[in-house]
């Protein structure tokens, strides 16, 4: 029992050395995407005190609703990852909807008032059902094409807006059941296209975190770093993560409310020419790379591969002269440096996909090191 006449600051040493070790209290969001759509998640790996919320990859949508994909493993898993709460009490667990290869039916789902609203409440009833903490939309993409066959239309880009305004409205709602914040945020495309196709200064206010996949989008016919923080003077690039940034503060996303993307995995290219480097030259095909505990134990440095950092790209890369191998990625420098620029920028943290791709947490190690 306390004695009321401690100090206060004694209370405050007691408390801290209450906690549980190794856990800190994060200053700023670190968002790790978990992916079930592969079947029972390993959550025995997951480092809960190192996250401040896990993204559940993915939600389907199906006849306008949210729908579990495989409620036989999605169930379990909700079960698993909410049992991480014991170790890192706030940690919040969302569901992300959509994803590359679920958006095809979010242009109707969200088509007409009816519908939007018949939606939100399919997505809140998964959030009520399983005792989540919030929603993430993941829509690629709303008016321009995603993967081939998806459903998009000029409507979409002021129906995202609206999209969100109903989902929070369901939100609210269920948060004065359980007393407590529920999180609303999306993943968008970190391409200029995206942002001329939204009205994300009119969705922001609605939402609490926009995750910029700052991946994927920045390679071309040469062979490019797929997750650069700036563009590189070696090739004429598409973009760059500070591109991204700037593009949607000036579209009216505050710069708190944006996170980081990181890449936990390399994309690959076989370059046409047998340069010392591979940055740059023409790509022939692309190739599969690995995630990033692969990459680190047994290609960099190794098995031909040298390891090159782009100085103005901060970006690192491999290259295999034999096999004209290119293989791009974030390691532990480039994350420094990202995490850097969110600091300086005071932007709300950082994301990653996926949590499976560096099991040995190399990468979240480094960003639990750099980010308060």
């Amino acid at each position: 029992m306390f004695n009321r006449r401690w100090p206060l600051c004694m209370l405050a040493l007691l408390c801290l050395a209450l906690q549980p070790p190794g856990r800190k209290k994060h200053q700023k969001v670190i968002i790790g995407y978990v992916g079930g759509y592969k079947g029972l998640a390993n959550t025995y790996n997951i480092a809960a005190e190192k996250l401040t919320h896990i993204n559940y990859a993915f939600v389907n949508v199906q006849h306008n609703r949210a729908v579990l994909g495989n409620e036989a493993t999605d169930t379990v898993n909700f079960r698993n990852l909410n049992a991480l709460k014991q170790k890192n009490p706030d940690l919040k667990l969302m569901i992300s909807i959509g994803g590359w290869a679920w958006s095809e039916n979010f242009s109707d789902a969200v088509l007409t008032d009816t519908s939007r609203k018949a939606f939100a409440a399919s997505a809140v009833d998964i959030v009520r059902q399983y005792k989540l903490d919030g929603v993430d939309i993941d829509w690629e993409y709303p008016a321009i094409p995603g993967e081939e066959g998806n459903i998009y239309r000029p409507e979409d880009t002021h129906n995202y807006t609206l999209m969100f305004r109903d989902l929070r409205a369901s939100l609210d709602s269920l948060e004065k059941e359980v007393g407590r914040h529920l999180f609303l945020t999306c993943a968008v495309g970190a391409s200029k296209d995206f942002v001329d196709h939204t009205e994300m200064g009119q969705a922001a206010p609605y939402l609490d975190y926009v995750n910029l996949m700052t991946y994927d989008n920045y390679g071309g016919p040469a062979a490019g770093h797929h997750t650069s923080l700036y563009p590189s003077r070696a090739y004429a690039g598409h973009g760059s993560a500070d591109s991204t940034v700037q593009w949607f503060t000036a579209a009216g996303v505050p710069y708190n409310k944006l996170v980081m993307g990181i890449a936990f995995y390399g994309r690959g290219a076989i370059v046409a020419d047998t340069g010392t480097r591979g940055l740059g030259d023409a790509t022939v095909r692309n190739t599969r790379a690995g995630g990033y505990t692969f990459l680190k134990d047994s290609l960099v440095n190794k098995n031909g591969f040298k390891e090159f950092h782009d100085g103005e790209a901060k970006a690192s890369y491999l290259f295999n002269p034999t096999t004209h191998t290119f293989i791009s990625y974030d390691d532990e420098w480039s994350v420094k440096n990202k995490c850097e620029y969110v600091l300086t920028h005071n932007m709300g943290g950082v994301m990653f996909w996926e949590y499976d791709s560096d099991l040995k947490l190399y990468l979240l190690n480094q960003i639990n090191k750099s980010l308060p």
